[in-house]
């Protein structure tokens, strides 16, 4: 029993968690999410960042339940506590509230460091607290989200942000753009794409079997046969019938307002929206505190909060911790069904003659 004990000790995974803006509210709701214990017993978290700023943060919440351990690199984190690796040891000036050149700076670095470790192994998934895109400008970051970078490091164009939570799962075609951008970037091969990669996330990442997908239309009324656009007879209708043609279950193209109004989402296992608040103004209506904003369709596992830096509230002790602790959490499972699914096809299961002939598949 001791020894069973100890495999599934060190089999904990490693959870590499960025810092964010050291002036948002990123600090509060790590510390916030991770004074459950009852994490520590699935996971190692490994935090990068600074030791100094969860001081500074742990004086200004009068916290005493948060304590971690320091490392130097994330091969000396140990299971059971809070791992925090210095990323910086120079003392950096935080201005709770206020994107600065130097918070930018100080979440780049932190963002680096984690996905190196991640590429590397050292850790096994990463959950990403809030940036700044104003901050992270001012150090050169010529990217406008995590999404976009984590894209580029791993020379994909599939990757998808997906908003999760439990069974809403709502993906973006376009995501940190202009909205007039947003017709002249949709195509066919675009859509097509997206609705592909959502699907094999919906098996891969959350273990349905046959997912079947809702499409959104572009246009109020889905365009309503091109009387208020378009896009939907160019674009989206011929991607959906193409998809179809590839036998994944995706319909619509359905208007986003009586969509998330009816009980129609309940019948589908995932959404695809056209553009960003089509799909995340109704998804944080109905999610904000638990939605989780999951990268697919990268080889790595990247989640996040779905809130903001929310600076207005930062070290007033009003952040809510939930977003972060359910980002955590579904990292964990989503790494679980990865393994999962690798592990059930590296040796399939061959049907054997008699099993064809009991199903029925030989007889003419």
């Amino acid at each position: 029993m001791e020894k069973e004990k100890e495999v599934q000790h060190n089999n904990l995974i490693r959870v590499g968690i960025s810092l964010g803006d050291i002036n948002g509210i990123g600090p509060e709701v790590i510390m916030k999410a991770l004074r459950d214990a009852r994490l520590l017993m699935d996971c190692t978290p490994i935090i990068y960042g600074s030791t100094k700023v969860f001081a500074h943060y742990k004086k200004v919440l009068d916290d005493q339940e948060f304590n971690y351990q320091s490392c130097k690199t994330a091969e000396e984190a140990q299971n059971k506590k809070i791992n925090i690796v210095n990323v910086w040891q120079d003392d950096v000036e935080i201005s709770e509230g206020k994107p600065t050149e130097q918070s930018g700076n100080c979440a780049f670095q932190s963002l680096e460091k984690a996905t190196q470790d991640l590429a590397s192994g050292k850790i096994d998934v990463l959950v990403t607290a809030p940036i700044s895109k104003e901050a992270m400008g001012k150090t050169g970051f010529k990217f406008p989200g995590h999404t976009e970078y984590l894209a580029d490091l791993s020379g994909t164009d599939d990757a998808l942000m997906v908003m999760v939570a439990e069974n809403l799962r709502v993906a973006l075609v376009t995501t940190h753009i202009a909205l007039k951008e947003v017709s002249s970037t949709l195509s066919k091969d675009k859509i097509l794409s997206k609705i592909k990669a959502f699907e094999s996330s919906l098996r891969k990442d959350f273990g349905i079997i046959r997912p079947k997908i809702a499409v959104f239309g572009l246009n109020p009324h889905a365009g309503e046969n091109g009387k208020m656009g378009s896009e939907e007879q160019e674009f989206i209708t011929p991607a959906i019938n193409a998809a179809r043609g590839e036998e994944i279950l995706a319909f619509g193209p359905y208007p986003a307002d009586g969509f998330f109004g009816s009980n129609s989402r309940t019948q589908f296992d995932g959404i695809l929206a056209m553009y960003h608040d089509q799909g995340l103004t109704a998804f944080k209506a109905l999610a904000f505190d638990d939605g989780v904003n999951f990268t697919a369709g990268l080889p790595i596992v990247r989640t996040s909060p779905d809130h903001g830096t929310a600076y207005d509230i930062v070290g007033q002790d009003k952040a809510s911790e939930q977003s972060m602790r359910h980002a955590i959490y579904v990292a964990l499972d989503i790494y679980r069904s990865r393994q999962f699914v690798r592990e059930i096809n590296v040796n399939p299961l061959q049907s054997s003659p008699k099993d064809k002939k009991r199903s029925g598949d030989d007889v003419e």
